[in-house]
């Protein structure tokens, strides 16, 4: 992690969360998948005395059989061993690069998005997703590739059979021992995603009656009309089925949202909350606080003080809460989103275990989803994403003087963020404060500005 007394070099490839873009046009394409595994394998093969291994993780788009085989090309062309394990969670990977003493593993997925895009994120042997410095060293031997391995030095390739199964035993570990879910009805929607047979599973083993939806992929239905970003599919499903508590993945399941009983979404700050205040109780919260991005609702904050705790507040990413969480010794992080953080059990988001973690309060309450997790009353807050085109409009000195105009008539009682997506040509405006009126104002007058000062994007197909 870069302490802020090295500069970190621009990168134009690499994002807040890996290189994304859509499948088959740059960058996302085969050769840049090979490219990138030759310059991840020299960084890390150049420097080691040992034979270097690599372990590659993917969710069910249709590109990751373009990209896949082209990355691990890559990769064995730089002396690297690699293990496959097929569709597979993001922080699924994270703990086998761990677990099986590897120098570097990869996920091949663009989380939330469409089947028509697709991202390549990197992890280190620690588990951790690699800090801006690694990533722009990497770019720049991207452009400058080493010397490759010799023919006899040359990786070999195998595929990790007891994948899947060691990250279901890994995830049961997480509950507490002694409970059970026996009793619960529980949706799970997968996205048609890389959870899609280890979620159900981990929660059928515990002893929940599960009805699983999102579960069959085709390679072009991950995300559409289900999962995270998709709570009111969540909802419906758990009114209609009569369940106790509804849980929504993403495509790459390092994200949650849930639903209660009564089909209520309840939110990754909510979760937070509640695994604040339950382990706060039981004395493993550490840090004294949690960790949250700037997008987290003015209500957590509240109600942590109200208990004597403190909010970290970071930059978008999930990357840079895990990073502040390491710095400041917390264990529990995440953003509103979903991406939830419990470095007790993991090193990157995890949807499975953070709603495990939900359901163990359930449990050990007795009361409803409904009464259990609704922890505070958020502020009124607005989301306007508007795609631009072209140059940034947040270097427009009409939008820097709109913004300072609109944080004056907000005042102390509310907060405003402007904020450009790193992972699409996205703007996205964010007003919060006590007066919901004015609020919904001040973002719809600053998103209609965004659009006035720039040409839109062109929409997905």
């Amino acid at each position: 992690m870069n302490d802020g007394t090295v500069p970190i070099p621009a990168r134009k490839l690499f994002g807040t969360d890996g290189i994304r873009g859509k499948a088959n046009e740059w960058p996302m394409t085969a050769g840049l998948a090979m490219r990138l595994g030759q310059a991840a394998g020299c960084r890390f093969s150049h420097a080691a005395t040992h034979r270097c291994r690599a372990v590659i993780g993917k969710d069910t788009r249709l590109s990751n059989y373009m990209l896949e085989p082209a990355l691990t090309s890559g990769l064995v062309s730089a002396g690297m061993d690699v293990m496959l394990v097929g569709p597979m969670p993001t922080p699924a990977v994270a703990m086998l690069t761990r677990s099986l003493r590897c120098d570097l593993g990869v996920v091949l997925s663009a989380s939330h998005n469409g089947f028509e895009d697709n991202g390549i994120k990197l992890f280190g042997p620690d588990g951790n997703k690699l800090s801006d410095t690694e990533e722009a060293e990497i770019e720049r031997m991207m452009a400058d590739l080493p010397k490759l391995a010799s023919a006899a030095r040359l990786g070999r390739v195998q595929r990790l059979e007891d994948a899947q199964g060691r990250y279901i035993e890994s995830a049961k570990a997480t509950f507490p021992r002694g409970l059970r879910l026996d009793g619960l009805r529980i949706v799970v929607d997968c996205a048609h995603g890389a959870a899609y047979k280890v979620a159900p599973l981990v929660l059928h083993e515990l002893g929940a009656a599960v009805i699983g939806v999102g579960i069959a992929p085709d390679g072009t239905n991950i995300n559409r009309g289900c999962g995270s970003t998709v709570p009111e599919f969540l909802s419906q499903q758990v009114t209609t089925h009569g369940a106790d508590l509804g849980i929504a993945l993403d495509g790459d399941a390092d994200r949650v949202v849930l639903a209660d009983e009564r089909g209520e979404v309840v939110d990754g700050d909510q979760i937070l909350a509640l695994i604040a205040d339950t382990w706060g109780g039981s004395g493993r919260l550490a840090g004294g606080g949690v960790v949250a991005t700037v997008m987290s609702n003015l209500g957590l904050e509240r109600h942590l003080a109200a208990q004597g705790r403190t909010l970290v507040r970071t930059k978008v990413g999930d990357r840079y809460v895990a990073e502040a969480m390491r710095k400041g010794g917390y264990n529990v992080g995440g953003e509103q989103s979903g991406h939830m953080i419990l470095s007790d059990y993991g090193t990157t988001g995890d949807g499975l275990v953070a709603a495990l973690q939900v359901l163990a309060a359930l449990v050990e309450d007795g009361r409803p989803a409904s009464q259990v997790t609704r922890r505070f009353t958020p502020l009124p807050q607005v989301l306007r994403n508007v795609r631009f085109g072209g140059a940034s409009p947040l270097d427009r000195p009409e939008l820097a003087h709109a913004i300072a105009a609109a944080e004056a008539r907000l005042g102390k009682a509310g907060r405003l963020l402007i904020r450009k997506s790193g992972t699409e040509p996205v703007i996205r405006v964010m007003a919060e404060g006590e007066d919901e009126v004015l609020v919904t104002t001040i973002a719809d007058e600053l998103a209609a500005l965004v659009v006035a000062l720039s040409p839109p994007a062109p929409e997905s197909e």
